[in-house]
């Protein structure tokens, strides 16, 4: 019988898990060193990840003393099982990728707009043109990925 659970070393096999998911989830840890999770929408391009929210909230004030982020990307969610009626042999199938590295908040408004553009072509494969109130609106940061790893378990022949 294959292995089920393997490695995911090659490079390109994580980026495309990573395009191949709709939301990422972002964690990071407070000043009293408890955990906070939030999900975000992303862009992706040339090991660093992008996103966007609004200028001020807890994940903001949390980043601002602490850049240091995990990014979670998960995908291809399969529910498998060896025997309908035998809970312990139900799986779930997937694919991971998890991210670690700083945020970097982008303050230039050319730079804010290109960010912009990585994240909507994440989505719709088009780039779109901003209003300046709404680039300025915006808070706008990035993640040069230190360190990308993965993992996939399911059907592996």
């Amino acid at each position: 019988m294959p292995k089920k659970k393997r490695v995911i070393t090659n490079v390109s096999e994580k980026e495309e898990i990573i395009n191949n998911c709709d939301c990422c989830y972002v964690g990071m840890v407070d000043e009293n060193n408890n955990p906070y999770v939030v999900p975000f929408n992303f862009g992706y391009r040339e090991n660093t990840i992008y996103l966007h929210s609004a200028p001020e909230g807890k994940k903001i004030s949390i980043l601002k003393k602490s850049s240091q982020v995990c990014i979670a990307f998960s995908t291809a969610h399969k529910l498998n099982f060896q025997s309908e009626n035998m809970a312990c042999s139900y799986s779930m199938f997937y694919k991971s990728v998890l991210c670690y590295g700083n945020i970097e908040f982008i303050e230039n408004y050319e730079l804010k707009v290109e960010a912009m553009n990585i994240i909507m072509k994440q989505y719709t494969g088009k780039e779109f043109g901003f209003s300046v109130p709404s680039i300025n609106g915006v808070l706008v940061y990035k993640v040069v990925i230190d360190e990308m790893t993965g993992k996939e378990f399911g059907n592996l022949y």
